[in-house]
């Protein structure tokens, strides 16, 4: 027997994350409620929208949740970087590629080194817990979309990203990662436009 596919509502999400916050294990609590959640990824891209532009949506956010919508653009790479805080990410089209990084012991300057990678395509869900760094690639020719929920305020915490080539971490900055999410754009444009 068939059931009736669920309409993605933003404020059922948000209470249901507000309760499994106060479960004895918040993250496979999120982690169940965003696997659910993304079996019907169109119901979820219907609620969000459609357009072919990177971004990071703010859904909502306090200081104990916050749940983003990031839209990846084709073949794009978010560099290394942490959140000081678990996370679960549910993608509900395309795929992220996921490198996760470990500080090397007496490198100095903070540097990292590979320790590890996951894949997730649309309708698939990782955790990262509260030490996890890693960096984030769309390899498709296709914008991927993805929820991100974290146990904390994403936007006001402070955070380190890791230089691309020398692998050293800088503190996160917010404009420059504004900056390349519309570089992303531009490109895709200038691409399109051809």
């Amino acid at each position: 027997m068939a059931t009736a596919s669920k309409t993605f509502e933003l404020d059922s999400l948000i209470e249901a994350c507000q309760h499994a916050l106060t479960t004895d294990t918040p993250q496979e609590a999120i982690r169940n409620i965003v696997s659910d959640m993304i079996q019907d990824h169109h119901q979820v891209r219907q609620a969000l929208g459609q357009q072919n532009v990177a971004s990071v949506e703010k859904l909502y956010a306090s200081e104990t949740l916050s749940i983003v919508n990031f839209v990846w653009a084709p073949h794009m790479t978010m560099p290394a970087h942490n959140h000081n805080m678990w996370a679960v990410v549910g993608v509900y089209e395309g795929r992220e590629d996921h490198i996760f990084w470990r500080r090397k012991k007496d490198a100095g300057e903070g540097k990292i080194e590979a320790a590890g990678a996951a894949s997730i395509s649309s309708g698939e869900v990782i955790c990262m817990n509260i030490d996890a760094i890693h960096s984030v690639t769309n390899p498709t020719n296709l914008f991927t979309r993805a929820i991100h929920i974290y146990a904390g305020d994403f936007f006001e915490i402070e955070r380190s990203e890791w230089e691309t080539l020398s692998l050293t971490e800088n503190l996160f900055d917010p404009e420059k990662n504004r900056e390349r999410f519309e570089s992303e754009n531009r490109k895709y444009q200038a691409i399109k436009g051809r």
